[in-house]
């Protein structure tokens, strides 16, 4: 099995401005994720983005990196586009390291590329852990996935599931005992042939409201699995309290 890792990077963002050049003991956080996108098994990892001061930073520490139109609505869109530049095959799978997560485990990266392979009749694997607290099961900002007993996802949502509904009965919220709620982690590998067809899906309704780009995948028909791991891993960078706590991680290091 081969695959490649394609990383999407767009200099905008509302809550950290130019987030992927922020510094992270000395290299810029999109540069973090490269290198640890490179330990995986992966054939190639390039990254993908709008900004011609993120493609200069990301070539000036020996990686590679291409420009990408600057309006793509999602990071799948921009993972599309790249690998047309690419000229990848049909079968290629690749697999999509967010650019703000320079925590990003190699292995994790080699388990949903290892799954898509082996699992011939799905479009997309992705990642899942135990979610071992109720703040994390009622929290929306924590996505959720219900899989059948194959491993297939049922769906994805910001609401808390599956709904214990004795447990919660009388209002509280907790997490009931034994129940199989798994915390979604934003890693996914796809076939090529399957990246070229999702810009031209229709955007349905449940992507819409829950605000997730990969119901638009399950709305439409396709099939995603999903790897169950043992733990949830470090979380990325979205605000600067995160950007300080993988600083001092890094520092820590060295």
């Amino acid at each position: 099995m081969t695959f490649s890792v394609i990383i999407p990077a767009r200099l905008g963002s509302t809550r950290l401005p130019n987030k992927p050049l922020a510094d992270i003991a000395g290299q810029p956080m999109i540069v973090r994720c490269a290198q640890q996108a490179a330990l995986s098994g992966a054939r190639q990892v390039w990254v993908a983005t709008d900004s011609q001061a993120v493609l200069e930073a990301v070539q000036a520490h020996g990686f590679l990196a291409l420009l990408t139109d600057a309006e793509h609505p999602t990071g799948t869109d921009r993972l599309a586009q790249a690998a047309r530049l690419l000229e990848l095959s049909e079968d290629e799978i690749v697999v999509n390291v967010q650019g703000d997560e320079p925590l990003i485990l190699p292995e994790h990266i080699n388990a949903a590329a290892e799954l898509l392979a082996r699992s011939t009749q799905a479009d997309i694997a992705t990642l899942a852990a135990p979610i071992k607290n109720a703040e994390t099961l009622f929290n929306p900002n924590a996505v959720k996935v219900v899989c059948d007993l194959q491993g297939r996802a049922l769906y994805f949502s910001r609401a808390p599931m599956p709904w214990a509904r004795d447990a919660l009965a009388g209002g509280e919220q907790l997490l009931a005992d034994g129940l199989p709620a798994l915390h979604h982690i934003g890693l996914y590998a796809y076939r090529n042939r399957f990246l070229q067809q999702y810009a031209q899906l229709p955007r349905g309704p449940l992507e819409h409201f829950e605000s997730l780009e990969q119901l638009r995948a399950m709305e439409n028909g396709f099939q995603i699995m999903v790897h169950r791991l043992q733990a949830i891993p470090a979380a990325g960078v979205d605000t600067e309290q995160d950007l300080e706590r993988v600083r001092a991680h890094f520092a820590n290091r060295l």
